[in-house]
């Protein structure tokens, strides 16, 4: 009678809370087996209380014939309890399907967390790649920011260089303009001072007997030859001097009364090696070498170092330097 009791008056709650083992929460799959092993003790136990309740009722009323209001007692609470464990059953069914919902929820949402994480994965390798593309071009810009600040400074160096150069340019115009007109001027009396001298040769039309005129000037061939420096002393002491040629015409008229003769004229580079004067020291500025001349005689036959016409020759090529000493016939020049 005692054992009936226990489990007739066993009423205390289910626990349906997870249980936890020793190395922590189990899994939600392992929730649901275990709320399922649950419901089946539960029903098991029902149908086991049941069963004995029967079999109590029988041999009850067989052995002893207990009181009818006893038996409906027992009833009344074995009723009362088989619709607790039923609504227990059921409340737990209830909470099954509830956790059977979550887990698919959690299921579907673990899926859902797993392809954000492959995709943030995949977003963060691309941004990875993006920054080392960035940080590359970055790079690549700094690089080419220094190359144009090296190019613009060395732009600058040149705009200013070249600045100078202009003013210098400029400077030079100036006074290359200045020079012209000093030039044109001098140029301008110089005309004029041949006009001058040209009508006063008209007037005058002499020239000492023996001697040629040509544009003002008397000229006078020698008859015998002799060194270029006594040939230029015969000039002085007759008040003239060797011939200076100031153009092509001279140069022309010259050619043509010396014949085939060899003639000295007062043209030099005795003073400094190279550098051909005439006898009135200015420099030479129009000359009419023959070919390969001068050319100081090779080095053969000591210093070259005055100038002879050489008759029978072109105009425009006839003049070669020779030695000073040699014996030549000359032309004195005077102004008319």
């Amino acid at each position: 009678m005692e054992e009936l009791h226990v489990y007739a008056e066993y009423n205390g709650p289910v626990d349906s809370s997870p249980s936890t083992n020793r190395t922590g929460t189990r899994s939600p799959k392992l929730k649901c087996r275990s709320h399922g092993a649950v419901v089946l003790s539960l029903g098991l136990l029902s149908v086991f209380l049941l069963a004995r309740l029967i079999s109590f009722f029988v041999y009850d009323h067989n052995s002893v014939g207990g009181s009818a209001a006893d038996l409906s007692t027992i009833k009344a609470n074995l009723t009362e309890r088989l619709r607790a464990s039923e609504d227990k059953l059921s409340s737990v069914s209830e909470e099954r399907d509830l956790l059977n919902a979550s887990f698919t929820n959690l299921i579907e949402e673990k899926d859902r967390l797993q392809r954000l994480s492959i995709n943030l994965t995949e977003e963060k390798d691309r941004l990875q790649r993006l920054s080392t593309n960035l940080t590359k071009e970055k790079d690549r810009l700094q690089r080419l920011s220094t190359n144009l600040t090296k190019e613009k400074d060395r732009l600058h160096r040149l705009s200013t260089n070249l600045t100078k150069e202009k003013d210098g340019l400029q400077r030079l115009s100036t006074n290359l303009t200045e020079e012209k007109d000093r030039l044109q001027r001098l140029s301008t009396n110089l005309i004029e001072e041949m006009d001058r001298r040209q009508r006063w040769c008209k007037q005058k039309k002499t020239c000492p007997e023996g001697w040629r005129m040509f544009h003002c000037s008397c000229y006078l061939l020698s008859t015998r030859s002799d060194s270029w420096e006594k040939s230029r002393k015969d000039c002085r002491d007759k008040g003239a001097d060797l011939v200076i040629i100031d153009s092509l015409e001279e140069q022309k008229f010259l050619s043509s009364i010396i014949d085939r003769h060899r003639i000295w004229i007062g043209l030099s580079d005795r003073d400094d090696e190279g550098t051909w004067k005439w006898i009135d020291g200015t420099p030479l500025t129009e000359a009419y070498w023959d070919l390969d001349e001068p050319n100081n005689g090779g080095g053969d036959h000591g210093e070259e170092d005055c100038v002879e016409i050489l008759g029978g020759r072109n105009a425009d090529g006839n003049w070669n330097d020779v030695l000073c000493n040699n014996s030549l016939q000359w032309i004195c020049e005077n102004l008319a």
